[in-house]
């Protein structure tokens, strides 16, 4: 995210450290959890949270149904990584990976990206309405997206004056666990207790969507 810069160089020479600002601690520090410092940080300090051992845990539960999302980049990712042509398709392989890994089932975060879609041009169109027919001065425009979990943090931190611009729309992500723990749920005989999304995405901000209340 541009701008947000919550860790820097701080001191001189030898006693330089990467730490944020004014002395804080990480967990005081704006940040918009986007994983660019773990990317970026000079001597590996910084890591994100692992989580594959959760992922095992749900797989050898044989109570569990284990479906698992892929967001489109993951795929460009997979064949940067194996140094294929760009350009590559991997899906089907990446597909076939997944499901002998012992996922129940495998799905593309498209397709609940075309349901964010849908619902957001609804909710625009009913702004829209109360602003032209109805009159409603108070009507938030212009309407942003909310797909992004990292977009919504910073926001919230830096413009919080515009957060009534933000659609409420869940993000991709979590539309599809909605879904998935609901009409999914249902078509395979399962609770929606029982059922575990996992999602494999290109973004660590996905990781606190998920713990968001």
């Amino acid at each position: 995210m541009q701008g947000v810069g919550t860790l820097a160089p701080r001191a001189r020479g030898f006693d330089t450290i990467i730490a944020p600002g004014q002395g804080d601690l990480l967990n005081d520090a704006i940040c918009v959890q986007c994983g660019q410092c773990a990317a970026v940080c000079p001597v590996g300090a910084i890591s994100e949270k692992d989580d594959i051992d959760r992922v095992w845990e749900a797989i050898d539960d044989p109570e569990k149904y284990v479906v698992v999302q892929t967001a489109p980049a993951i795929r460009a990712a997979l064949g940067e990584c194996f140094d294929l042509k760009p350009g590559t398709l991997v899906k089907g392989r990446m597909t076939t990976a997944l499901r002998m890994l012992g996922f129940d089932k495998v799905f593309d975060t498209n397709f609940a990206a075309d349901l964010t879609i849908m619902e957001e041009g609804t909710e625009l169109l009913t702004r829209l309405k109360k602003i032209l027919v109805g009159k409603d001065k108070n009507m938030a425009l212009p309407m942003f997206t909310s797909c992004s979990p990292g977009w919504v943090s910073y926001m919230e931190h830096f413009y919080p004056e515009f957060i009534s611009n933000i659609s409420t729309c869940k993000s991709p992500q979590q539309m599809f666990g909605a879904v998935a723990k609901t009409y999914f749920a249902e078509k395979v005989g399962k609770k929606k207790e029982d059922i575990v999304v996992v999602s494999i995405m290109p973004c660590t901000a996905k990781k606190f969507e998920c713990n968001r209340e």
